[in-house]
């Protein structure tokens, strides 16, 4: 979901992005049960460009600056999701029922922690069945990013030192890969499955399949396909993939977490590094079409607000209204993300990505500062709802 290298700019790799965005909207409006899986391309892509941007600084420079690399991943993640927490929780304020506003004033210093899946882990908040209620339920995944961007360039620079360091961070990251497939295959056979579907651990395959297809091993073995040979090869993983979000009927699908989200992101690693050597042909012109692409392109703010708009906004009637009403209401809703997508990445995003003068240097981490001290402030500020508020009392049903 955030790529600030020039990888990034392979425009079959934003639209990769984009299609995986569209997904898990059309998932959360509930117009596709296996949108969530787009989540998993997300993840992959995210290994491979970050781990992408690693290696080339270790090959230029020698070493790794790990507080550059952590500062660049706090600009480019933290002032968007500050401005969306802090809008989301002031328009919870305004128009959410109370227990809604208490769970998101509950959740928001968790999501500012970057540790919020493991926050729902803890508290046994169930994905699949209470994120209905909890405005902030989608950021586990910026947790889990955030959470491998803090380990994983230690990880890199220790494997990359000395001759054949990049096979060792190719087997590392294979290595961790299986470790991740097995936890999940024994944490996914519980009832509730969100300890494996929100663990780092259980989700770590995703990132680092993707960290395996950036590294000189994956990249010498597509370098010697051709436009042709890739096309045949990227054709049939790219429909496989659209096919599994289409096919996959919800987290019950059996041997998702036995295997099957494994191979999907398998499948989405091999799709990438493919792409990434020959983005110009078939596949990489189709997926880095201009739709796509500019999806892509916003995709981090489009995932950071869709699902408060989601929640806040009023549902339609129950069906016979709700068939027709209800891709009316997915429409608003997706229109109102994208509009406050675009406001984000041109009054957040860009200047900050761009260095305008107030993001800069000493008045960029003041105005970060700044910011982060208003939110709190806010958090603190905001009534906290009386348990029970706007429920009904029922010892008093029988004098009504």
């Amino acid at each position: 979901m955030v790529s600030p290298s020039r990888r990034a700019h392979i425009g079959a790799l934003d639209g990769l992005r984009g299609l995986a965005v569209a997904a898990v909207l059309l998932f959360h409006a509930g117009h596709m049960r296996g949108g969530f899986l787009g989540v998993d391309l997300f993840f992959v892509l995210s290994g491979f460009l970050i781990t992408g941007l690693l290696l080339e600084e270790l090959a230029g420079r020698g070493r790794i600056d790990l507080m550059a690399f952590w500062g660049r991943r706090a600009r480019r993640l933290l002032p968007a999701l500050a401005v969306m927490v802090t809008a989301t929780l002031l328009l919870a304020w305004a128009f959410a029922r109370p227990g809604v506003l208490g769970s998101a004033l509950r959740d928001a210093p968790w999501a500012a922690a970057q540790s919020l899946n493991w926050h729902f882990i803890g508290e046994q908040i169930g994905y699949w069945n209470a994120s209905g209620t909890r405005l902030f339920a989608h950021l586990w995944s910026i947790s889990v990013e955030w959470q491998f961007y803090l380990a994983w360039p230690l990880v890199v620079a220790l494997a990359r030192r000395g001759r054949g360091g990049q096979r060792r961070v190719a087997l590392v990251a294979v290595a961790g890969a299986f470790v991740s497939l097995l936890l999940m295959i024994r944490l996914g056979a519980a009832v509730d499955t969100t300890r494996a579907y929100e663990g780092t651990d259980t989700r770590a395959f995703s990132l680092l399949l993707g960290a395996a297809a950036a590294t000189a091993p994956v990249r010498d073995a597509v370098a010697g396909l051709s436009r042709t040979a890739v096309d045949t090869i990227c054709v049939p993983l790219l429909g496989g993939l659209l096919a599994s979000w289409v096919l996959t009927s919800g987290e019950t699908t059996p041997g998702l977490f036995q295997g099957g989200m494994f191979a999907h992101a398998l499948a989405g690693a091999a799709l990438i590094a493919l792409l990434a050597h020959a983005p110009d042909g078939l596949a990489g012109r189709a997926v880095g079409g201009a739709v796509p692409r500019r999806l892509g392109e916003l995709s981090y703010s489009l995932y950071l607000w869709h699902w408060p708009v989601y929640l806040l906004l009023p549902r339609p009637l129950p069906w016979p209204l709700g068939g027709l009403a209800g891709w009316g209401w997915t429409i608003t809703a997706i229109g109102l993300s994208l509009l406050a997508a675009v406001v984000s990445k041109v009054a957040v995003e860009d200047p900050v990505r761009l260095r305008a003068g107030w993001a800069t240097g000493r008045r960029g981490w003041v105005a970060m500062a700044v910011a982060g001290v208003m939110a709190a402030g806010l958090w603190a500020a905001i009534p906290r709802p009386q348990p029970g508020a706007g429920t009904v009392d029922v010892s008093r049903l029988g004098r009504l």
